[in-house]
């Protein structure tokens, strides 16, 4: 009976294949990172085929990350039973390609976006740059450089973008000192600076601001083995993931990113240091830009020299841009529907992919092959891709379907990683440096004012004009008003009748004022 590792051979074991299915397929795993293709059309077999290559690397010892689109995935936590509804037909497929059924669970560790069926799972604008985040954002090439612009005065002020606050403040500061930094970076249009700002409302708006923060994801969590050896798969609940397809694909292409930047060279090691498989890898390449693809074929070109399999699952391989599927080495390819002829083309062009069998005919083993059949083409001896074989994939270890919501609770809260991740932080970074420099700045700009002001003695309170000068009275337009409303004498004319009053009197008690009063009121009387 087969063994699904065969540690003597490096390889492990993938289905039957040949007369009676009889034929032993395995993968051998010093090619695994020469990447993979996982195709097929809805129902066909995709998903469980993703599961058992999940848990043979996992027998390996290689650390798997995956995402779990439809929650299918979850089950690898626990193990298959006998009471299982496809249990009896399991043991007669076991029997037909000659494996010993061997139920068993694996070690998962769940992770989301949202921290709400796994932990929370983040990274910071800074670690994953202005090129993703541009694509993440659909911005033109000109918001785009004004969103390059922000990150190089970021980094040359060292002001640390960990969340979308920072990454929005960065760009009021921007905006505001458009003048300055254009004499040196280039034009920075506000209105551009405004249309980033929208746009990362909306991410926000969807959840995005979810996947922006700290503890940020260290990779070496995703790359652990359990106590007995066997490689953690890491499952990414992307169900509600799903309904933001740029912010699903934008993580998935930076958590590769990252796992290209950060791991040493290996070369070709006898086994991967881990497996990352993208599901609905159309997602990735739909209305993508000309860089983007560049950047993911870069990557998948190069990312196997550090030890990394990549496998991408879509429907149909013309999802794949062509110079990425060219880097795909190992590949398994489910059934494929040819309604129309544009589905007909795409079958021929699916067939030509593969070494020719003899035996069959692969376009129409490809369109004929039943659920749970693949036509697979996996690496020989010195890299040369394998004669095409129509394989009965392996049943699965652990429970095909989804955990309850009960069961997944538990998973999470067994976790190591929990106590690492469920808190976020929130360190002082380029939103509260750029805050405390504005509150700074209108102080200093307040004491100037004030200083400029006494220096030019425009409040020297022991300057005599303001010792005399009549004290502001705010009731005595009031008190005026009411004076004259009330029908008597204006307090402008009782000052000059007391005045007059005064004076006559002081007159009077001279001679010559008394002959002036004589006098004038001798001429009232001789002219009356």
């Amino acid at each position: 009976m087969q063994q699904v590792l065969d540690l003597a051979s490096g390889t492990v074991f993938v289905g039957g294949a040949g007369q009676d299915y009889g034929s032993a397929q395995s993968l051998l795993l010093k090619y695994a990172n020469r990447h993979g293709l996982i195709a097929g059309a809805t129902g066909t077999g995709k998903t469980v085929t993703l599961q058992t290559l999940a848990e043979s690397l996992s027998l390996a010892g290689v650390p798997v990350f995956l995402a779990d689109v439809k929650g299918d995935l979850s089950g690898l936590a626990l193990s298959g039973t006998p009471q299982a509804k496809l249990h009896d037909a399991f043991v007669k497929r076991a029997d037909q390609i000659g494996l010993t059924l061997d139920y068993q669970s694996f070690p998962v560790t769940f992770w989301d976006v949202w921290g709400e069926k796994g932990h929370p799972v983040r990274t910071t604008p800074a670690e994953m740059g202005p090129l993703l985040l541009s694509r993440l954002l659909e911005l033109t090439d000109v918001q785009e450089g004004v969103m390059n612009i922000a990150f190089r005065v970021a980094d040359e002020q060292g002001l640390a973008l960990l969340d979308l606050k920072d990454l929005q403040a960065m760009l009021v500061w921007v905006g505001q000192n458009a003048e300055d930094l254009s004499l040196q970076y280039g034009n920075v249009s506000t209105a551009s600076v405004g249309a980033i700002q929208r746009a990362l409302l909306v991410l926000e708006n969807q959840g995005g601001n979810n996947l922006f923060g700290e503890p940020a994801l260290e990779l070496a969590d995703l790359m652990r083995q359990d106590q007995s050896g066997r490689g953690v798969i890491n499952v990414l609940a992307a169900d509600r993931l799903m309904h933001s397809p740029r912010l699903y694909a934008t993580f998935l292409l930076w958590l590769l990113s990252e796992l290209f930047e950060q791991l040493p060279e290996v070369g070709d090691p006898d086994r991967p240091k881990m497996a990352f498989f993208f599901d609905e890898a159309h997602l990735l390449f739909d209305d993508a830009p000309k860089a983007l693809i560049d950047k993911v074929e870069q990557v998948a070109r190069l990312i196997r020299s550090k030890g990394v399999s990549v496998w991408f699952i879509s429907q149909n391989p013309t999802d794949i841009p062509e110079d990425i599927l060219g880097q795909l080495g190992n590949r398994m390819q489910h059934a494929l529907r040819a309604y129309t002829a544009k589905d007909q083309k795409a079958l021929r062009m699916a067939a030509q992919n593969y070494r020719p069998n003899p035996d069959f005919d692969t376009a129409e083993a490809i369109q004929n092959v039943g659920t749970g059949e693949a036509v697979t083409s996996l690496l020989e001896n010195k890299g040369i891709p394998g004669v095409v074989q129509r394989t009965l994939i392996r049943p699965p270890f652990s429970q095909l379907g989804p955990l309850t919501a009960q069961e997944r609770s538990g998973v999470i809260g067994a976790s190591i990683m929990g106590a690492k991740y469920d808190t976020p932080l929130d360190r002082e970074s380029a939103q509260e440096l750029l805050a405390k420099r504005a509150e700074e700045a209108a102080k200093a700009s307040a004491e100037a004012e004030r200083q400029q002001a006494t220096d030019d003695g425009l409040f020297d309170m022991d300057r005599e004009d303001y010792r005399n000068a009549r004290r502001y009275d705010p009731d005595a337009g009031n008190r005026t008003r009411q004076s004259r409303s009330s029908g008597g004498r204006s307090s402008r004319s009782d000052s000059i009748a007391v005045t007059f009053g005064k004076s006559l009197a002081r007159q009077l008690g001279t001679k010559s004022g008394q002959a002036l009063v004589r006098g004038v009121l001798g001429s009232l009387f001789r002219g009356r």
